[in-house]
């Protein structure tokens, strides 16, 4: 979908992800295949893929040049931790492979001498650089055997915008959101100061477009890690570290979205299925990306793949119409059956129909089934009874801890009243969706979100 052809005006890096990569030194195939295993199980190899990212950057980066961020899962925490080493660290100059497992080092050091050589490090041998946007689906709370958060992944001013679409069914204890904090005036007191290092303003002229993918579906979420500070002094030393006079603020949205954690981000149906989940959540981040005027450069011709008019997002983005709502026997004119949710699905949509308008495509992806992996695969339900802990951010900007056993409940929407919720205007779709059947007789049940709202939502288009 991203235009590739051209490298004098756009760079794409994709990286297959968490679970699909082994580090150089490891030259056993039998020890290639143990490290690509306990990668997807535990992401130990986490370090690898930020410093990857790192590096094609620092090889490629040019003065003025946009640079965007997408991940998903796992690889989503990839793209916010690689958005904060740039942050913490700077950007090295081209050709310097030998200093970033020092750097890296340093930027995951979070301790107030880390802070020093951190500040040090960037203003003697990097430059400091801007990411435009980071767009990511889904990221999940941690990364590793002892959770542990790196430096400037939950917040980040040096992110100009910043896209998250969040899961609404998911309930695993070992896949809790992890939502961007909103930073206190006191956040940006930490890293180098605003004036300290010389800025590039030139024109920009080509973006550089990174990826990462979370490879595994079915597997826990964590990076194997020693001691960590707690999260005071770790706050304590971000807000001393940080720049407070930034250009300007982080423009964040984050939207929730129908289904579990692999219906927004991909993955619950094989490649080519014509109607699903996920194709509503990547078609709000393209608008995003055309609504922000990213400049990001797309093929035209694959957008009706993923059901999105290009004359409705190009040249200017049109204001998109009321939604669809379903009522009995909308589906009939593109279904010889009803939808057998259990085992005809995947059958029938082999048949790929032309594409009408969106607002025809996001009516039929919203109706499609939800893949809750606590419903789909039992072996999951041996975490939900483990003792676990989970940090929220209230409406002063104070944390608080929970601990407890999840035993499969939905994900907590945090600062309600202060922030409101976000979300897709496709789940009241799914919601008004009253008369739905299995098999041709068995009504479906009505579709109620995991996740609660306690105050009226802002619905998103």
């Amino acid at each position: 979908m991203l235009k590739r052809e051209d490298v004098t005006q756009q760079l794409v890096y994709y990286q297959a992800g968490i679970g699909t990569y082994t580090i150089p030194e490891i030259a056993s195939p039998i020890s290639a295949s143990i490290q690509k295993l306990f990668d997807t199980m535990i992401g130990i190899n986490l370090h690898a893929h930020i410093m990857g990212g790192y590096e094609f950057l620092m090889q490629n980066y040019k003065s003025g040049d946009k640079i965007f961020i997408f991940g998903f899962s796992r690889g989503a925490y990839t793209a916010r931790a690689l958005a904060g080493m740039i942050h913490k660290i700077g950007l090295l100059p081209p050709c310097n492979h030998q200093q970033v497992p020092f750097a890296y080092r340093m930027y995951k050091q979070d301790d107030e001498q880390g802070w020093r050589q951190s500040n040090a490090f960037k203003k003697t041998f990097s430059i400091d650089v801007d990411i435009e946007m980071v767009g990511v689906w889904d990221t999940v709370g941690s990364v590793g055997i002892i959770p542990r958060r790196l430096p400037f992944t939950k917040s980040n001013s040096h992110i100009r915008f910043f896209r998250h679409a969040i899961s609404l069914d998911e309930r695993r204890a070992r896949f809790k959101a992890n939502l961007w904090n909103r930073p206190t005036e006191e956040d940006h007191a930490k890293g180098v100061k605003k004036g300290d290092m010389p800025r590039h303003k030139s024109p920009e002229h080509r973006s550089g477009t990174l990826g990462f993918r979370h490879a595994s579906t079915t597997n826990g979420d964590t990076l194997k890690s020693g001691k960590s500070m707690s999260k005071t002094a770790r706050d304590e030393l971000e807000r001393k570290y940080t720049d407070p006079d930034v250009e300007q603020p982080t423009d964040i949205e984050e939207v929730w979205f129908l289904g579990a954690h692999c219906d927004v981000g991909g993955g619950s149906v094989a490649n080519g299925t014509r109607h699903c989940l996920a194709r509503i959540p990547l078609r709000w981040m393209i608008r995003q990306c055309f609504i922000l005027k990213t400049g990001i450069l797309f093929h035209s011709t694959k957008f009706k793949e993923v059901g999105i008019d290009p004359a409705t997002i190009y040249p200017r983005v049109l204001e998109r119409p009321p939604p669809i709502l379903y009522t009995p026997g909308t589906l009939a004119t593109r279904y010889a059956k009803p939808i057998n949710f259990a085992k005809d699905y995947k059958e029938t949509v082999k048949v790929r129909d032309p594409f009408i308008n969106e607002e025809e495509e996001d009516l039929l992806d919203s109706l499609t089934p939800i893949y809750d992996q606590l419903r789909i695969a039992s072996f999951w339900w041996a975490l939900e009874f483990l003792p676990n802990r989970q940090r929220y951010q209230k409406a002063d900007d104070s944390w608080t801890t929970k601990r407890g056993v999840n035993f499969g409940k939905g994900r907590t929407i945090p600062k309600q009243v202060e922030l409101g919720v976000n979300v897709h205007r496709t789940v009241h779709t799914r919601m008004s969706a009253t008369d739905l059947f299995l098999d041709g007789h068995k009504k479906l049940r009505n579709y109620v979100p995991a996740a609660k709202w306690d105050v009226e939502p802002q619905w998103i288009d």
